[in-house]
């Protein structure tokens, strides 16, 4: 017989030690991390000693995700409540830029805009990106996180795009695409391509929801005007 033979008999017939009681106190076995002979009693009690240890681990781990994950929760929320309060294109950047890097330790942010009717423009966000660019962002269901961006995209970091190792680059959508937000860090596991990017893609529609506030500003003010022309 095979021992799979054998296991799946003593499955199918749980009775049998009934009848052959006197084998639990004959039967010895290794034990688990020696090559000490133990008792099948022992056996079993050393077994569920290993199970519960395994459990306590998965349960610490899922305590610890917890945790992490109110962590974040709560800088989203302390990100959401400043990007509530600013009324500027510049108090926008400063405040999105400033909670990702002292409250997500993010190093290096850039960002590209367009699509957008915004009369503030002077910022560098607005510096028009290639046709490439937009493809890039367009094509992003998920955000992307992985060790690599196209070289016009490194190249928003400036100087400090030679120290980057890994990014992720969150597409921009309102009811079309509106620019593209790249996360960047010197460590290369920080934006690894298995990572969960729930966050991530929270972080850009809370982006997209509060530029769309100017957009929509900016497009009823000049159908405003527009009106006021045709009038006179």
């Amino acid at each position: 017989m095979k021992p799979e033979d054998v296991a799946q008999y003593l499955q199918d017939h749980p009775q049998f030690f009934n009848e052959y009681a006197d084998l639990l106190a004959d039967i010895h076995i290794p034990g688990l991390h020696d090559d000490k002979v133990i008792s099948i009693n022992e056996r079993q009690v050393a077994s569920l000693r290993e199970r519960n240890r395994v459990l306590q681990d998965k349960l610490l781990e899922l305590i610890s995700f917890g945790e992490e994950n109110d962590a974040i929760g709560e800088k989203i929320h302390r990100l959401t409540i400043a990007l509530l309060s600013v009324s500027s294109m510049s108090e926008f950047f400063n405040a999105l830029y400033f909670s990702l890097r002292e409250d997500f330790a993010v190093p290096l942010v850039a960002m590209r805009l367009w699509n957008i009717a915004c009369s503030d423009r002077e910022h560098v966000e607005f510096t028009p990106a290639s046709q490439d660019v937009h493809i890039i962002a367009e094509s992003l269901s998920q955000p992307y996180c992985g060790n690599h961006v196209a070289d016009e995209i490194q190249c928003w970091f400036g100087e400090g795009a030679e120290h980057l190792n890994s990014f992720s680059m969150i597409s921009l959508n309102t009811t079309r695409t509106i620019g593209l937000l790249v996360l960047g860090s010197p460590d290369a596991e920080r934006f690894y391509p298995e990572m969960g990017t729930l966050y991530l893609k929270r972080l850009g529609e809370l982006v997209c929801t509060t530029i769309a506030r100017y957009d929509l500003a900016e497009t009823a003010s000049s159908e405003a005007q527009d009106h006021v022309t045709n009038d006179q």
